[in-house]
């Protein structure tokens, strides 16, 4: 509680290691020490231990009585605040913690103890080892004990603590993907058993049930009490339900929808979601001597109400003030994407009625121009209903008698024929299919004439 008490109380509460350990002591007022000040202690087998004020004033008074520690035993008192030379010392000695831990596991697996040494702490002061293990059973440590005191050189102490004890100390993270109740806030343990997982309706897998201890977990028992309460209505020998069907056996249970699930015992294809008061009747009709036709007619015979109950409402009418519904809101419909032309069209269209309602109604556009039939584009001068066109295939229609004639063209003369010229004689040929040269005016030869010939090949020897 972030405020101060009004009734003081004179013993506080310590935590030793991050709260793996707590002890109440006595707070004078001298020392002027409150929630979250380091302090130094004083300590049963003599010197002091460090540690920090975790709760104080009437908190702690109420931890006593849960935890059954008398106010008025003789307790240890604070010694003063601690300052920086006491806090650097105490971190020199955690750094130590592990190093001796694993000095002392080697020690005792060359002893043949059937031992494990979980934590190691050590005392404000450094004048004292606590060494925390667990076991199966008994253990004779002490020629442990006078190895451990040659090694390290301080005074030892062992404590032996279960497996619970043990991760609560070490710390970690559950399946549940949060740090484990017991290291955090679970001051108690309490006994877990595979009942609680019975009433639970879960499968009896060691590997899924168990924790970071190997234990059962602590989480098993904090839903059991709504598991026992709901369990109450559903029937306890149920498990068989004789029909003239065949036998029907129970597979499974939903406690929370109140289902019973059964089947067949020569055939299982099938699974019945039978109500709670469908099974109870069944059980009535066996116990008068008469046996269902199957797990169908137990299913139609009493089904349960599925309409809900009308709940009151959770309002209160103040001043006589009438509180209305919640008007159900209509979904909209969306509007399909017009095309560009039929946006183009459209908004053609409304600026003509906007130019035709800003004019006055002598120089409206209906005055002056004919409505439009339809928007094929047609001109307004064309009547609507035009003669059909006659057809041109099967040859040109006949003249209509209104159609004046086409008047007469004046004939042409004949043309007069041309005299015939006289024809000179061709010039004779050379070998070369050419003119003689000695008859041409430029020299002879083939220049500027081209061979018409085709080329043939190489002509074959």
């Amino acid at each position: 509680m972030g405020i101060r008490d009004p009734n003081p109380f004179d013993i506080v509460e310590v935590s030793f290691k991050n709260g793996s350990r707590k002890d109440f002591y006595k707070n004078p007022s001298h020392t002027r020490a409150v929630t979250g000040d380091w302090v130094l202690v004083e300590s049963a087998s003599g010197g002091y231990d460090i540690g920090k004020i975790s709760l104080s004033g009437e908190l702690v008074r109420l931890q006593m009585k849960r935890k059954r520690t008398r106010s008025d035993a003789k307790q240890q008192a604070v010694i003063r605040k601690a300052h920086e030379r006491d806090l650097e010392r105490l971190d020199e000695i955690r750094r130590q913690e592990r190093d001796v831990m694993i000095r002392s596991r080697a020690i005792a697996r060359t002893l043949d103890l059937n031992m494990k040494v979980g934590d190691v702490e050590f005392q404000g002061d450094g004048r004292k080892c606590t060494f925390y293990y667990t076991a199966d059973g008994r253990v004779d440590f002490r020629e442990l004990i006078r190895h451990y005191a040659r090694e390290f050189k301080v005074k030892i102490e062992m404590r032996q603590i279960g497996a619970r004890q043990e991760s609560a100390r070490i710390g970690g993270l559950g399946n549940c993907g949060r740090e484990l109740c017991c290291s955090t806030w679970l001051s108690e343990f309490k006994s877990v058993n595979t009942a609680a997982a019975r009433y639970q309706n879960l499968a009896i897998n060691q590997t899924k049930l168990s924790g970071m201890c190997g234990r059962l977990k602590c989480c098993l028992n904090y839903e059991l009490d709504t598991y026992i309460d709901a369990l109450e209505d559903f029937p306890d020998k149920a498990e068989k339900l004789k029909t003239t069907a065949g036998l029907a056996i129970l597979m499974k249970t939903d406690v929370f929808k109140r289902l019973m699930y059964y089947t067949y015992a020569e055939n299982r294809g099938k699974f019945y979601p039978l109500h709670v008061d469908q099974v109870w009747e069944a059980l009535d009709m066996l116990k008068r001597g008469e046996i269902p036709a199957s797990l169908d007619d137990i299913l139609a015979m009493a089904p349960p109400s599925e309409e809900p109950e009308e709940e009151e409402p959770d309002f209160e009418s103040v001043d006589n003030v009438i509180q209305l519904p919640l008007e159900k809101r209509k979904k909209k419909k969306r509007k399909k994407k017009k095309g560009r032309a039929d946006q183009s069209l459209a908004s053609a269209v409304e600026k003509a009625e906007r130019e035709d309602a800003g004019r006055p109604a002598q120089q409206s556009r209906g005055d002056q121009r004919p409505n439009r039939p339809d928007n094929r584009g047609q001109r307004p001068d064309r009547p609507q209903n035009r003669p059909e066109r006659p057809d041109h295939r099967g040859g040109r229609p006949e003249r209509s008698e209104n159609r004046p004639p086409k008047p007469e063209q004046p004939s042409r003369e004949p043309r007069p024929e041309r005299p015939p010229q006289p024809q000179t004689p061709e010039p004779p040929k050379n070998d070369n299919g050419g003119e003689d040269a000695g008859n041409k005016p430029n020299g002879g030869g083939n220049k500027g004439r081209k061979d018409k010939r085709r080329f043939k090949g190489p002509k074959k020897n």
